[in-house]
């Protein structure tokens, strides 16, 4: 499955070192505030995320969605680019949270599972659904999750697909499942020419993910836990034998652009990013065994000082016709009702982009991989920590 490229976008990869802790604020008369937003205007919110993960226009050197919600509510934010991999992130903040102090953040990005170590921790607050009310635009494939059932505490901000990414000048034709013993060019770990050149993700469930499903497993349904010993095993293999340079979070994306890499296990929306800044290079797409599907999801730290300003930023970015801008930028999937059809005002070209909009098709081979007890959560994360420490 290719990925369609939007050429009107500028990419921010060369802004990516210079951009982090980029206020996208801007200063308003008082005059234009509204009334509910008064008191929160009064103080920035901090805004931590992902890289590549919001709408940047390159000459202004600003988000514009961002300075357009400070225009209509006067509330200034502070946008940091400062997720690279849940657990790292998790772990610089943990120890102020557990202390129940101020970690800088009132508005944070984790992944479900991760969401859900936070909400069981006691490190996430509630918003007041009534201060959100576009929170009611959420995708009913997204509503009802195990983690946060009626969704008192997050809100997605995208979903992710992860899948094979590979370098089109290096390799043409593509890659389309993990081994290939009949035409090995199109396997990962059987074509020669990727042997030391592969990197996955430091993200368990989609790289062991993708490897459980090429070995047959069904990853929303509970499995033993010598499947997923296996698969650390194959994932263990790989590493000893040469196959793959390192195990990573979104940083993959630069080894791609020098050429250390050449294929990855990765996420689409990165991929399609990196096109926008190098002529289309890379290639996306679902192995045969399938692709696995996630949210990175706001939520307010329990420690926040500014719940009124964060909830007003996930009430804005629930809008539909502001999540049509922001996925048009970063196209990972977008979990808003409405924004299909606000596509068509954005970019006409991306309101059929299965990789914002997935279709009947691609639905069908995306899978979720199921909630972990505490239990498993730790044997599977200590077990793949071993694993990648070796990469």
């Amino acid at each position: 499955m290719e990925q369609k490229t939007n050429a009107t976008d500028v990419s921010r990869r060369a802004l990516i070192a210079g951009a982090t802790g980029l206020s996208a604020a801007t200063i308003l008369g008082g005059s234009n505030l509204i009334p509910e937003f008064a008191a929160a205007a009064d103080s920035t919110v901090r805004f931590g995320n992902w890289s590549l993960y919001l709408d940047y226009d390159n000459k202004s050197k600003t988000y514009p969605t961002l300075v357009s919600f400070t225009k209509k509510t006067g509330i200034k934010v502070k946008y940091m680019e400062v997720i690279d991999d849940n657990d790292s992130f998790t772990a610089k903040v943990t120890p102020q949270l557990r202390l129940k102090k101020d970690i800088g953040y009132d508005l944070v990005v984790p992944t479900e599972w991760m969401a859900a170590r936070w909400i069981n921790s006691g490190f996430a607050q509630k918003f007041d659904k009534s201060a959100v009310p576009n929170s009611k635009n959420l995708l009913p494939f997204l509503t009802n999750r195990a983690f946060d059932p009626d969704r008192s505490y997050t809100l997605p901000w995208a979903g992710v697909i992860a899948g094979l990414a590979w370098n089109k000048i290096k390799l043409p034709k593509g890659i389309q499942s993990l081994e290939d013993k009949v035409n090995p060019e199109r396997g990962l770990f059987t074509n020669p020419a990727l042997k030391g050149k592969i990197e996955v993700l430091s993200e368990m469930r989609d790289t062991v993910g993708l490897i459980l499903m090429w070995q047959g497993v069904d990853i929303a349904k509970p499995f033993a836990q010598t499947k997923w010993d296996n698969a650390l095993e194959y994932l263990k293999k790989k590493i000893k034998d040469g196959w793959i340079r390192q195990i990573k979070g979104q940083s993959y994306q630069e080894d791609l652009i020098s050429g250390d890499a050449i294929a990855v296990i990765g996420w689409s929306g990165d991929v399609n990013q990196l096109n926008l800044q190098n002529q289309n290079r890379f290639g996306f797409g679902l192995p045969d065994s399938g692709g696995t599907f996630s949210s990175d999801n706001m939520l307010i730290p329990a420690t926040s000082p500014n719940k009124v300003g964060a909830q007003a930023v996930m009430n804005y970015y629930f809008d539909p016709l502001v999540a049509a801008k922001v996925s048009n930028y970063i196209n990972y999937v977008c979990p808003v009702q409405g924004a299909q059809d606000a596509m068509a005002k954005v970019n006409p070209a991306n309101v059929k982009n299965t990789l914002i909009f997935p279709d009947a098709k691609m639905w069908a081979n995306l899978h979720v991989f199921r909630d972990l007890t505490s239990a498993e959560q730790i044997a599977f994360s200590t077990s793949f920590q071993k694993v990648s420490g070796n990469a």
